[in-house]
């Protein structure tokens, strides 16, 4: 992958953070595993809304999901997901 590739990946990937509808599923998503239904009922938002942005989430490898008979549950993909939240929470934090 040459660096231009590089560059416009990583825009792409921070562009996903600028909805705060799915910062607000990734936050669940740090503190529990969830399905659609829950994090529907915890964020006051409706099952359509929080399955596109967990579709949107998944796309851009940022939420993983497992099947446990009908249902389906999402949690981060990875540590780097919480890293990321994390850092640009504590970033917000700091005092100018």
């Amino acid at each position: 992958m040459n660096k231009e590739d590089t560059w416009s990946d990583l825009a792409d990937l921070f562009k996903v953070f600028a909805d705060s509808s799915r910062v607000k599923i990734l936050y669940k998503l740090l503190e529990e595993e969830s399905c659609v239904n829950d994090l529907a009922d915890s964020l006051s938002m409706t099952q359509s809304a929080v399955s596109h942005q967990l579709k949107i989430l998944k796309m851009s490898k940022l939420v993983r999901s497992r099947r446990d008979g009908k249902q389906i549950f999402y949690s981060l993909a990875d540590d780097h997901v919480s890293t990321i939240l994390s850092m640009g929470r504590e970033h917000l934090e700091e005092e100018a």
